[in-house]
């Protein structure tokens, strides 16, 4: 299979714009959740501007890949992504958890490019794979992405739907677990323990890339794995910095549910450059 090309320092240069964009989106709404956000940019990035096939200009298209937003408290960096690749308007990102607003906190199909509501999670892997059953029965080729966060695998609906995805060789469904390693409140290991977390995904029967999810190299290399990989569901387990490139939000489970003041979004706006 041949692969699209990559500029990957554009990438780069953009999840700057995003990091700050998301910030912004955050400061002028007064509330949201800035750490899963910024730790999640990369992965939003080369999704949209690489891996999938999608239509910005038509949301529905009947064969565009899905992505399944599962931590859907991270909706500042889905709408900062959607935004970017011409689902909405910029301007409406001033609009985020606003009355009547389209942009709602947790991520809601009245957006433009949003697949699924989200709100309890859990649920994310499970709507994946009934997508990707509808679509083996149809005869349909296209692909079904679930972005998850690493606290919501605590959650015994997910192994459900693992053992679902490999019991039916959804090898067109890929996981990706933003394994940030903090949650809501502390870090996720000391909560509940998910290590060996490799190779309990790989007894489950899936795929397993374990890669830097900051790295736009190996973020490319692993959905290019996961592209050739036949007759079992993937999975990217992708290690990241929960608030990356602030550096008083990094690592901090205390920025759940908290957005920046102005002072704290020019400071941390002057961090990046």
């Amino acid at each position: 299979m041949s692969f699209k090309s990559i500029d990957i320092e554009s990438l780069k240069r953009k999840a700057v714009i995003f990091r700050r964009e998301i910030l912004e989106t955050l400061e002028a709404a007064g509330s949201g959740h800035p750490g899963g956000s910024l730790s999640a940019v990369e992965i939003f990035l080369i999704l949209y501007g690489y891996q999938i096939n999608h239509k910005p200009q038509d949301p529905r298209w009947e064969n565009r890949d899905r992505v399944i937003v599962s931590k859907g408290h991270v909706s500042p960096v889905v709408y900062v992504t959607l935004a970017n690749f011409d689902y909405f308007p910029k301007e409406e990102l001033k609009t985020f958890r606003k009355f009547a607003s389209r942009l709602q906190g947790h991520v809601h199909t009245k957006a433009p490019g949003v697949e699924f509501n989200t709100g309890s999670l859990g649920h994310g892997l499970s709507f994946a794979n009934g997508i990707a059953l509808g679509a083996k029965m149809r005869g349909k080729n296209f692909r079904v992405y679930c972005v998850m966060g690493d606290g919501e695998l605590q959650e015994g609906s997910v192994w459900e739907a693992a053992m679902t995805a490999a019991h039916y060789k959804l090898d067109h469904v890929c996981a990706i677990i933003d394994y940030n390693k903090v949650q809501e409140n502390g870090p996720t290991n000391e909560i509940k323990n998910l290590e060996p977390l490799a190779q309990k995904w790989s007894s489950f029967g899936w795929h397993v890339i374990d890669i830097d999810g900051h790295s736009f190299e190996a973020l490319k290399k692993a959905f290019d794995e996961f592209s050739n990989t036949k007759g079992k569901p993937t999975v990217i387990i992708a290690n990241t910095v929960k608030g990356k490139g602030v550096s008083f939000m990094e690592g901090k489970n205390t920025w759940h549910g908290k957005a920046p003041n102005k002072e704290q979004l020019a400071q941390a706006l002057a961090e990046l450059k």
